[in-house]
């Protein structure tokens, strides 16, 4: 049948309940709780059966169950009231003329994934949960965002496992008519299509647009006819493990998304690049600041890095994505003309050295990095290896002063919130709570529950997790034909009564699960206590190609099929948005084993966290700045090890330790009836240690202050006036330049005494250079602290000098005083850099030491 034809037919609503369908079109639903149980009240197992997609559950129900609806009097309320809260949160218009952003202005996120909701497959794992989260706040706070991404038909795979336990990937088509996406039009409107260049011809990408509250979440798709059919394949899957694929998924989304935002008429004032696979989008907005501000490259090259957020995620160099300069260079081609310069120039963007090597590889994280101004890891700790990391780009700078700062992830704690603890929380935090959660004295309201009721809403989340787990492991043992017994006994794994620990990431190597089973005796003892049992869930996907983490995930089915352990050990295949939730509200123990200090950040363990679930995991990520003895257990101190084999032996020791002297007897110590009172007591410390700071509303809210705002102000003063102020800014450049090779600083010197007493105070002199460059140019610097070795200080400290005296023919002499304030050794010298903002002094070259 060619000539065969598809058509969709959709529910006719009746007009009073109409606002069903614009509910189920803007995401908005999924986390405001009240509006998720208005969909599931209309049948709670056909909403289960949907896969919790409302549109799809709206095209398996009769026509009759919606007339049945108008005649509820119960559900019309219930409508009613969701209505009225989304017209206050989504539709109610904002004025940001009154605002820093302007009216016209908007921050553009971009993401190679959105994890949104389970039914949206855009996403692999944490950073596209992480990019969701961040969509959400930013509509929770009204900020006036705008998101780029890519529609995957194929998405990242599905996950099921054989009879032995080794991993087999599926990649089942996405029906594009069961998710709530539009094709995009522009202000004309006609239908967004927008083509980049390829190796092999034009790359062209119709859009759609995803509405995820007030933020429109723009999407790429490749998959059409005017291209050739290993064009269409372009955005097919998340992550393909081909480069030159992945390569032209990073140019679709970078390049691709910066002209959809030109054809909707959006400048943005902003750009944030969620990791480095955006980093294209540097690029375009280049050429398009050049011709719609007018003016010259070089200006161009002080606006944009100025106005660009970069968020780095990835705690190792080899995880960043490079591309050879061939592979690279017909992408770019046009941009020779567009920018006016040699395509060298524009390859040595991505490139670490001063000069364009054609050996070198493009790295996408230089690349974003050399255009933006303000640059973040995703955790304090995180921050500080990607200092390390990349140190060698800024080889003059102490690793500290590394222009990579953080802001710590947080989770959108309504997405992720127990329908048990929403209730306690809107009964004693306030109905309007999630709009609020970071106010200390709201959360603080957490000690004013009763233990009894935090503990009964524990049970029930772990009763409901049992359920889940029991018909998730029934449809498993199904899909692999299992005996009979065996899916008898699928009916009835876990008890929920008994401690329940969650083990839930991806199976990498470095998040070794195997820490568990390191001494296997030691381990099945615990789980098969007949006084003070405990049960463990596992989910998680390997990659495709990492043998090594599927191997990971055999050994735990394995060790689950020894004699007495099935019920009490499970392992939930294909991990997802809905299993994760499960897990992260209904399990006591949250486990986390990575490798310190590989974990960028952690955002599952802050889900468990605000669920009252207590985390035991090594001082990585978000835990090395979270944890506090309060509110749940730390293995190790924060150590490093040179020798893997030594520090898995010892920490596989200490977790044992922990879990037999500390976890499971605090558990099931239960005194006067049936509440531990004392691990009620660390889960409300738990609870307040996400609401005060590691929700997504205070995330955001950070990068609004440190990033979005100064950025917002920079664009609005360098693009005004054709380029005026950023042309001010090129000829300051282009004289430092000129000058620096002139300038010299001496060693500095202080009076003759070496010997002082806490409170003295004394001066440093030195003498600079300058060349053809004023002191109004530069800004000299003592730079002081305690000796952490013969070349090399800790805690520095830096003074700025003052000019004291004209020497004549460019030289100066500079002075300040030092003051004792700590008894030690003590080292200082001095330096001297560009006057100006972060962007010019952090320059990779302007910076010369005595």
């Amino acid at each position: 049948m060619s000539t065969l034809k598809t058509y969709q037919v959709y529910p006719r609503i009746p007009e009073r309940l109409q606002f069903l369908e614009t509910l189920a079109r803007n995401m908005w639903w999924c986390w405001r709780l009240d509006a998720v149980e208005l969909f599931r009240r209309v049948d709670p197992r056909l909403w289960e059966q949907s896969g919790r997609n409302p549109i799809v559950f709206a095209t398996m129900m009769s026509q009759e169950r919606f007339e049945r609806g108008t005649r509820d009097e119960s559900f019309l309320a219930h409508l009613d009231r969701v209505q009225k809260k989304f017209e206050q949160e989504i539709k109610s218009p904002v004025d940001y003329s009154q605002t820093r952003y302007g009216r016209d202005k908007r921050v553009a996120y971009f993401s190679m994934e959105f994890g949104i909701h389970e039914s949206l497959p855009f996403f692999s794992g944490g950073l596209g949960v992480l990019a969701g989260d961040h969509l959400k706040a930013a509509s929770d706070l009204q900020i006036p965002m705008v998101a780029v991404g890519l529609l995957y038909r194929k998405g990242y795979f599905h996950q099921y496992l054989d009879h032995e336990g080794w991993q087999q990937e599926n990649y089942p088509e996405t029906d594009i008519f069961h998710l709530p996406v539009n094709l995009a039009k522009d202000t004309d409107g006609k239908e967004l299509l927008v083509t980049v260049d390829g190796p092999s011809g034009p790359i062209h990408a119709q859009v759609w647009v995803v509405k995820v509250g007030r933020v429109p979440l723009y999407l790429l798709d490749t998959n059409i006819a005017e291209n050739p059919p290993e064009v269409r394949e372009v955005t097919a899957r998340l992550y393909p493990g081909e480069s030159p694929n992945r390569l032209a998924q990073e140019v679709v989304l970078g390049i691709g998304g910066m002209k959809i935002l030109e054809q909707l008429n959006i400048d943005p004032s902003v750009c944030h690049m969620n990791e480095g696979h955006c980093a294209f989008a540097c690029v375009e907005r280049i050429a398009q600041v050049m011709e719609t501000c007018r003016v010259d490259l070089k200006t161009a090259l002080e606006i944009v890095p100025r106005s660009m957020v970069f968020t780095t995620h990835t705690p190792v160099a080899a995880g960043h994505d490079e591309f050879s300069v061939d592979e690279v260079r017909p992408y770019l081609a046009s941009y020779e003309k567009r920018l006016g310069t040699a395509m060298d120039t524009i390859l040595s963007w991505g490139q670490t050295g001063k000069k364009f090597d054609p050996e070198a590889k493009i790295c996408m994280f230089v690349l974003a990095m050399t255009f933006s101004q303000f640059c973040n890891g995703v955790s304090r700790l995180h921050g500080s290896v990607a200092r390390q990391m990349w140190q060698h780009v800024w080889p003059k700078r102490p690793v500290e002063e590394v222009p990579i700062s953080h802001v710590t992830n947080g989770v959108h704690i309504p997405s992720w919130i127990s329908i048990e603890n929403h209730m306690l929380f809107e009964r004693y935090l306030g109905p309007d709570w999630y709009l609020n959660n970071a106010h200390t004295d709201l959360s603080n309201r957490i000690d004013q529950i009763y233990n009894e009721e935090i503990w009964r809403a524990r049970e029930m989340s772990r009763s409901r997790l049992v359920r889940s787990c029991r018909s998730m492991m029934v449809r498993q043992c199904g899909r692999r034909n299992a005996p009979k017994a065996v899916m008898k006994e699928a009916e009835s794994v876990l008890d929920p009564e008994i401690l329940t620990i969650g083990f839930a990431r991806r199976f990498a190597t470095y998040k070794r699960a195997y820490l568990l089973f390191m001494e296997p005796e030691r381990m099945e003892k615990m789980i098969k206590s007949s006084t003070k049992p405990v049960q463990f869930v596992f989910a998680g996907k390997a990659h495709p190609k990492d043998n090594e983490g599927k191997e990971l995930i055999k050994q735990v089915v394995q060790f689950s099929r020894r004699q007495g352990l099935s019920r009490r050990i499970i392992f939930l295949e294909n991990y997802d948005i809905n299993v994760a939730r499960h897990l992260v509200q209904g399990v006591d123990v949250w486990l986390n084993t990575p490798r310190r200090p590989m974990e960028a950040c952690g955002t599952s363990g802050m889900k468990a966290a605000v669920n009252g679930v207590l985390n035991l995991s090594i001082l990585d990520g978000w835990w090395a700045e979270g944890y506090c003895e309060s509110c749940g257990w730390s293995i190790g101190n924060g150590e490093e090890y040179q020798d893997h084999a030594y520090q898995d032996a010892v920490e596989a020791r200490a977790l044992y330790n922990i879990l037999e002297n500390d976890v499971i007897p605090t558990f099931y110590d239960r005194h006067e009836g049936d509440t531990p009172d004392r691990w009620v007591e660390m889960m409300k410390e738990s609870m307040k240690l996400v609401l005060k700071n590691f929700c997504a509303h205070s995330m955001v809210q950070k990068y609004e202050g440190n990033y979005y705002l100064p950025a917002v102000d920079n664009y609005a003063r360098l693009a005004a006036d054709q380029g005026r102020a950023a042309q001010e800014l090129v000829s300051q450049r282009h004289r430092i330049e000129q000058e620096w090779p002139n300038v010299r600083i001496q060693s500095p010197e202080s009076e003759t005494d070496v010997f002082y007493r806490v409170g003295d105070t004394f001066q440093v002199t030195t003498e600079v250079h300058l060349g053809g460059l004023t002191p109004d140019d530069v800004e000299v610097e003592l730079y002081y602290g305690q000796l952490k070795s013969v070349e090399e200080l800790k805690d520095a400290n830096v003074v700025k000098m003052s000019m004291i005296e004209d020497l004549g023919e460019g030289s100066y002499r500079y002075a300040c005083d030092v003051p004792c304030e700590h008894a030690g050794r003590f080292g200082f010298t001095a330096r001297v850099m560009p006057t100006g903002d972060d962007y010019l002094k952090y320059a990779p070259g302007f910076l010369t030491w005595a």
